[in-house]
C-alpha cells in the first residue's frame, strides 16, 4: 500500500507491502510521488524489485547469525562464549523472522524476553554480537539492510561495577577448606591470581619459557584483550611459582572447566558462595595501588588500556586511606 506526504517542500512517497522492506523516495511534486508508488507498486507485484530486496523475503536474521558464528567468530578469542550467545539469539523467535520484517520493535521485544532471563550484561553482549553482525551483512556481505534496527533501541544499563575483595577471613576460609585430597593447583593458582592480578585464563596458559624467575618477569604473550603483557613477580609469587613441578610445559597444565568445578566445590565448602574467581583480579588490583604503585604501573601489572575499566577494578579499604593519612600527618612518608 503507498502512502503520499507532504514533506516540508517535497512530497515522499512510501511503498509497504508484506514480505517486503518498506521502500521511500521524495519528489518536487505530488503527481511525480504517486506515479513512483504506483510504477513500485506493480513491479512488487510482477516480482521485478532487484535482486536485494527480494532477498529481504527470503533472508532470516538467523541466516546472518549461522554465517557470522561461521565466518566471524572463529578469529575471536572468545569464539567458545559467543558461539553459546549466537545460540540463545538462534533459540529465539527474532531468528526467525525476515530480513524483510526485521525492525527495531522485533529487537526490543527480544531485548525484554531476554530481561526477563538473565542480567541487563548478559542481554547487552548478545545484542552486541547481533549489532555486529547486521553492521557486517551491510557492510560486506551485500545485505538489503539500509539500517541497522539495534542501533534504534535502548540497550540495558550497564550493572553497577563489582566491589568484592578477598576479605582476610574469607582468604583463611578458602585456604582452611583446601584439604591434601582436593585439586592440588588450586592454593597456588588463587595465590598467583592475588600476587600477579592475571586472569584465570592467563594463569592457565603461562607457560614455563614465559616465566624468568631472574628478571622475576612472566610473560604473557596472549591475553584477553589482544596485546601481550609482561608482569612484574612479587617475593610471594617467586616462592609459589619455585614450589610447583615442572614436568609440563604449561605452569598449571589443567583445563579451565577444572578449575572451574573445582573452585565452585571450594567456596562452597569454605562457606563463601558469592565470592567468584575473578574477585581475586579485583583484589590484586586494589593491593596494587595500597601499596603505591601508579596508575601506569598497575595498568602494566593488569593489562587495563582504559583507565576507566581500571578503576572499576580497584576498591580501596578506607582504612587503608585512614593509615596512610596518619603517616603523611606524621611527617612519616
Amino acid at each position: 500500500m503507498a502512502t503520499i506526504r507532504k514533506r516540508g517542500t517535497s512530497w515522499q512517497a512510501q511503498v509497504r507491502r508484506d514480505g517486503y522492506p518498506q521502500i521511500s523516495k521524495s519528489f518536487s511534486t505530488k503527481a511525480d510521488a504517486l506515479s513512483w508508488a504506483r510504477e513500485k507498486e506493480r513491479a512488487i507485484e510482477r516480482a521485478e524489485l532487484p535482486v536485494g530486496v527480494r532477498q529481504a523475503t527470503s533472508i532470516t536474521v538467523g541466516d546472518l547469525l549461522r554465517r557470522y558464528e561461521e565466518v566471524i567468530t572463529p578469529a575471536k578469542r572468545g569464539a567458545r562464549f559467543e558461539r553459546s550467545r549466537i545460540k540463545t539469539l538462534l533459540s529465539h523467535q527474532l531468528a526467525r523472522a525476515p530480513l524483510a520484517k526485521l525492525s527495531p520493535a522485533l529487537v526490543a521485544r527480544y531485548r525484554d524476553d531476554r530481561l526477563e532471563v538473565v542480567s541487563g550484561d548478559s542481554v547487552r553482549r548478545e545484542l552486541t554480537i547481533l549489532r555486529h553482525c547486521l553492521t557486517v551483512a551491510m557492510r560486506e556481505w551485500d545485505v538489503p539492510l539500509s539500517t541497522n534496527p539495534v542501533q534504534s533501541i535502548t540497550l540495558p544499563e550497564p550493572s553497577r561495577a563489582r566491589d568484592q575483595r578477598l576479605e582476610a577471613e574469607a582468604g583463611q576460609k578458602l585456604h582452611a577448606a583446601i584439604g591434601s585430597a582436593h585439586a592440588w593447583y588450586l592454593r597456588p593458582l588463587m595465590e598467583l591470581a592475588v600476587e600477579t592480578g592475571m586472569r584465570r585464563g592467563e594463569l592457565l596458559s603461562l607457560q614455563w619459557h614465559h616465566v624468568s624467575l631472574e628478571k622475576r618477569t612472566a610473560h604473557l604473550p596472549i591475553t584477553k584483550n589482544g596485546h601481550a603483557r609482561t608482569v612484574a613477580l612479587t617475593p610471594k609469587a617467586i616462592e609459589v611459582l619455585k614450589a610447583l613441578p615442572r614436568g609440563d610445559a604449561r605452569v598449571f597444565p589443567v583445563s579451565g572447566n577444572a578449575v572451574r568445578l573445582a573452585w565452585e566445590r571450594l567456596r562452597k565448602r569454605a562457606g563463601v558462595p558469592g565470592l567468584r574467581f575473578h574477585d581475586l583480579r579485583h583484589e590484586a588490583v586494589s593491593r596494587f595501588f595500597e601499596a603505591g604503585l601508579s596508575i601506569p604501573e598497575v595498568a602494566l601489572m593488569s593489562g587495563h588500556r582504559d583507565t576507566r575499566m581500571l578503576m572499576r577494578y580497584t576498591h580501596l579499604r578506607p582504612e587503608a586511606l585512614a593509615e596512610k593519612l596518619a603517616r603523611v600527618s606524621l611527617g612519616q612518608t
